[in-house]
């Protein structure tokens, strides 16, 4: 998979029919990849709305949850989707719970591999053994909630062929309190989770940091202005991500679509340096 920019960003907030409405703009603004966040994917049809809306920009899930979707609807979309956008869908899976999330992931590979080319494919990896898989059988790997040390190490497992697209939360705000709260809440949803809990874990955060001390918040989350966001973003490019796809979080200051904070955020991350 070729990457055609470094800073992606994540449609994950607010109402659904404003997040499209923006997507003509993110892609003005110079976003190297949209990715629909697998916490607002309900229905695939969301992809096509999305890819129809641009008219270049690719357009990926992140994630594709497969206890939700089954391998034959993945694969009648991909095949309607490509023939309409070709080139431009980018599938991220994960989701798998139960016993062995690797081996329900591999056999989905396995079902949906006659109509989704590998190379279009990425998988939401978070554990060693996951990383192999993405390496592996597809194009690589699409974690969330890392630190740039994970992320080196994630380059380091994967090898330095497969695509690193690490998804990055971040708050568009100075406040501390409130820029914590919003990273607290993110934190909380996704820690019944399998697999966060041990991801943390490795990452050497313990019991006592859960997911709402300030040491995991201030580690996973990115918040302040522009400025200080973009030296973190450029932390994970420097430590191996091909690109950091930046999920703007909500405060309660904010409004619904973030467009304010995707600006800002534009006007310092999409330049020649972060392309």
């Amino acid at each position: 998979m070729t990457l055609r920019g470094r800073i992606g960003v994540t449609l994950s907030f607010g109402d659904w029919r404003e997040s499209l409405a923006a997507a003509p703009e993110l892609e003005q603004l110079g976003y190297a990849a949209i990715w629909i966040s697998g916490g607002r994917l309900d229905d695939l049809s969301r992809v096509a709305a999305t890819l129809r809306a641009t008219r270049h920009v690719p357009v990926g899930t992140g994630i594709i949850p497969v206890d939700v979707f089954s391998s034959d609807s993945v694969a009648t979309a991909y095949t309607e989707i490509e023939a309409d956008h070709p080139g431009r869908f980018l599938v991220g899976l994960g989701g798998a719970h139960g016993p062995n999330p690797r081996q329900t992931l591999s056999d989905y590979l396995n079902r949906i591999g006659p109509a989704v080319p590998a190379d279009r494919c990425l998988l939401a990896a978070l554990g060693p053994r996951m990383l192999t898989l993405a390496g592996e059988r597809t194009a690589g790997a699409f974690p969330l909630l890392a630190t740039p040390e994970y992320t080196a190490r994630a380059r380091a497992r994967l090898g330095p062929q497969p695509t690193l697209v690490v998804q990055h939360p971040v708050v568009v705000d100075t406040d501390a309190a409130r820029a914590r709260a919003a990273g607290r809440w993110l934190l909380d949803q996704l820690a019944g989770v399998t697999g966060y809990r041990a991801h943390f874990h490795r990452m050497g955060f313990t019991e006592e940091d859960g997911t709402g001390s300030d040491r995991i918040v201030d580690a996973l989350v990115s918040w302040g202005d522009p400025d200080s966001i973009a030296v973190r973003v450029g932390q994970h490019l420097d430590a191996g991500a091909d690109q950091v796809a930046v999920t703007v979080l909500a405060t309660e200051a904010d409004g619904r679509a973030p467009l304010r904070q995707w600006r800002r955020l534009a006007e310092v991350l999409i330049s020649p340096e972060l392309r």
